[in-house]
C-alpha cells in the first residue's frame, strides 16, 4: 500500500514537473524576441567605459532601497478603471499646423508623449502595444486604445527611449517603426535591443548621461535618472536608464523617464534650466520601493530642482503597475502642486496643450477614494 502511494506521488510530481517545463517553454517561445539581446564585444566595451558601469552592470550613485515585506499588499480596489476613460482621438491632420507658441505636447498615455518643439517633432517612450510585458497573452493590459494610432502620427524626427522596461520600450511598437525615417536616441545598451529587432544601426544614437546629440534645431541631452533596467532575470541593469533635456532655440523641455528623487536633479536644472515644462512621472509608486518611482509629492519637489515653470504629469493613467488607485497619482499631484504654488496641467489622454498657454484644468477622471501623502508617504532615500 505504501509503495502504491509513493508511486502515485512520484507520478504526480513528474506530471507537475512536466507541466512547469511546458509552461516555461511557452513563455520563452512567446517572449523570445521581446526579451531583446544583451551587448557583447565592442558594444559591451562601450558600456564598460561608462562612469555609471561597475561590477558588471550599471549602478546608481544612490542605491535603490526595497522593502520586500512591504510589497505584500492586496492593492486598491480602484486600481483599474470601472468605466470607459474619455479619450481625445485624432490623426496626423491635427498636427498639420505647427503650434503657434512653438511648443505643444500631446499626452498619449503613460510616458508616451508627442513633443513639437521649435520645428521638431519628438516621440517619447512609445508604447502602442496591448500589454506592458513580453507575452501576448499576459501582463498589464492597457485601459484604452492609443488615442492616435501609430500609423496616424505625423512625421517623427526623433524617438527618445528612457530605458528598456516593457512599459517604455515596447517590442511590437518598435517593429512597426522599422520603415520610419527617424532617429532613435537611447541610453547605453538599448541600441543592442533595437538592432536585434531590425532597426538600421545608422538611425540609432546611443548616449551616456550628460552626452548630447542634435535633431534639427533641437539639442538633446541625456540626463541622469535613478532607476533600473532589464527585460528578464539574467539581464538586470545591463542597460542604462535616463531622462532627457530637450533644448530648442526658444523652448526647453525636461522629460524624467522613470526615476526616484536624487541630488543631481539640481545639477540638471543648473546646466539646462530653466525649463518651460517638466514632464515627470507621478504613478506606479509605493513606500516599499521609494527610490524606483518618485511619487507625486517628490515629483513636484523635482520640478523645482530642475527649475521648470509648468508641471506636466506622466507615467499614469494607462496601466496597473502598483497598489494605489488609478486616479490617486493625479489627485495627489494636484494637491502637492497647489501647496507649492506650481502651475500644473492634467491633460486628457490624446489632448494637446501648449505650456505657454496652459488650458483650464478639467477633471476628466472620476471621483474615487485615494490615499493622501500623509496616509501613504513616498520618501526617497539618500537625499540627506
Amino acid at each position: 500500500m505504501c509503495r502504491r502511494v509513493l508511486h502515485r506521488v512520484g507520478l504526480g510530481l513528474l506530471w507537475l514537473a512536466a507541466l512547469l517545463s511546458l509552461a516555461v517553454a511557452v513563455v520563452i517561445v512567446d517572449g523570445w524576441n521581446a526579451f531583446g539581446k544583451q551587448s557583447r564585444g565592442n558594444a559591451l566595451a562601450r558600456l564598460e567605459r561608462s562612469p555609471q558601469w561597475g561590477d558588471g552592470h550599471f549602478e546608481n550613485p544612490q542605491p535603490l532601497h526595497n522593502d520586500y515585506m512591504g510589497m505584500l499588499s492586496l492593492g486598491s480596489k480602484y486600481a483599474v478603471p470601472g468605466n470607459t476613460i474619455p479619450v481625445a482621438h485624432g490623426t496626423a491632420e491635427r498636427f498639420s499646423a505647427p503650434p503657434s507658441s512653438g511648443l505643444r505636447i500631446t499626452w498619449l498615455g503613460h510616458s508616451t508623449t508627442l513633443i513639437e518643439i521649435d520645428g521638431q517633432t519628438i516621440l517619447t517612450d512609445p508604447v502602442f502595444g496591448d500589454r506592458a510585458g513580453p507575452l501576448t497573452w499576459a501582463g498589464p493590459q492597457r485601459w484604452y486604445p492609443p488615442p492616435i494610432p501609430l500609423a496616424k502620427l505625423p512625421k517623427i524626427d526623433a524617438v527618445l527611449i528612457s530605458h528598456d522596461h516593457y512599459d517604455h520600450l515596447d517590442y511590437p511598437t518598435i517593429v512597426r517603426m522599422l520603415d520610419w525615417q527617424t532617429t532613435f536616441i537611447v541610453p547605453l545598451g538599448v541600441r543592442t535591443h533595437l538592432e536585434y529587432w531590425g532597426v538600421d544601426p545608422s538611425r540609432i544614437v546611443e548616449v551616456d548621461w550628460w552626452e548630447h546629440t542634435r535633431i534639427g534645431t533641437v539639442d538633446i541631452a541625456c540626463v541622469p535618472a535613478r532607476h533600473a533596467s532589464g527585460r528578464h532575470l539574467l539581464d538586470q541593469n545591463h542597460t542604462l536608464w535616463s531622462g532627457f533635456a530637450l533644448l530648442g532655440e526658444q523652448h526647453r523641455v525636461y522629460f524624467s523617464g522613470d526615476t526616484g528623487l536624487f541630488p543631481a536633479m539640481s545639477e540638471i536644472g543648473r546646466r539646462y534650466g530653466p525649463f518651460d515644462v517638466a514632464m515627470i512621472e507621478v504613478g506606479a509608486y509605493d513606500r516599499a520601493w521609494p527610490d524606483w518611482h518618485i511619487g507625486p509629492e517628490q515629483a513636484i519637489q523635482a520640478h523645482a530642482m530642475v527649475r521648470a515653470r509648468v508641471f506636466f504629469p506622466v507615467h499614469w493613467g494607462l496601466f496597473d503597475l502598483a497598489f494605489h488607485g488609478w486616479t490617486e497619482p493625479i489627485e495627489r499631484t494636484l494637491v502637492a502642486a497647489a501647496r507649492a504654488n506650481v502651475e500644473s496641467v492634467a491633460p486628457q489622454p490624446g489632448q494637446s496643450i501648449e505650456p505657454d498657454r496652459p488650458p483650464r484644468l478639467v477633471r476628466w477622471w472620476p471621483d474615487l477614494p485615494w490615499d493622501s501623502a500623509a496616509e501613504h508617504p513616498v520618501i526617497s532615500t539618500g537625499m540627506n
